[in-house]
């Protein structure tokens, strides 16, 4: 994929998505994890696992969010583009984080991630926080932060998504 690879993590809510298409329609290579990469496994092992139940609970799928290791490790290999950003969240992101040129942290306040959840619910009612269970995850991945890498530039994702992206660029001019 690129030269130098990006990581573009956040909370539930923050705008990883909205990032990764914007960085897209400017033309850069810009990956949607938690749709090109995610699968259901084992955090630690990344060995793929099955559903508990017919009706998983939101936690367990939260916990069994993770991306496909070696597919990451792929595209990082692949050097045709200069820059390659992947946008997303993952419970395995400690597993590969060392290969990535740099890190960044989406951030927004927990009333910001909510109503974005609400907004996104509200166009698709099987998207993730529609459920109490889920938007209690969210509040509490918000709160203490577990989920996201430890370090990183931190990017205050309640500004138009022009200004966000555009923050992001600038921290890596150099690159592109």
């Amino acid at each position: 994929m690129g030269k130098k690879n990006y990581l573009i993590e956040g909370v539930s809510g923050t705008g990883k998505t909205s990032v990764c298409t914007e960085l897209q329609r400017r033309g850069f290579q810009a990956i949607h994890g938690d749709r090109e990469l995610v699968y259901r496994g084992d955090p630690e092992t990344g060995l793929p696992v099955a559903l508990e139940t017919d009706a998983p609970t939101a936690l367990w799928l939260s916990e069994h969010h993770i991306w496909d290791i070696e597919k990451v490790k792929a595209y990082i290999a692949n050097q045709d583009e200069a820059v390659t950003f992947f946008c997303g969240g993952s419970r395995n992101s400690s597993k590969f984080i060392e290969l990535f040129d740099g890190v960044f942290i989406l951030d927004v306040d927990l009333d910001t991630s909510l109503r974005r959840l609400d907004e996104r619910v509200a166009r698709d009612p099987s998207d993730w926080g529609g459920k109490p269970e889920e938007r209690e995850i969210t509040v509490r991945l918000h709160q203490t932060k577990e989920a996201i890498p430890s370090s990183g530039v931190i990017i205050d994702a309640t500004r138009p998504l022009e200004q966000v992206v555009d923050e992001i660029l600038m921290h890596i001019r150099e690159s592109i």
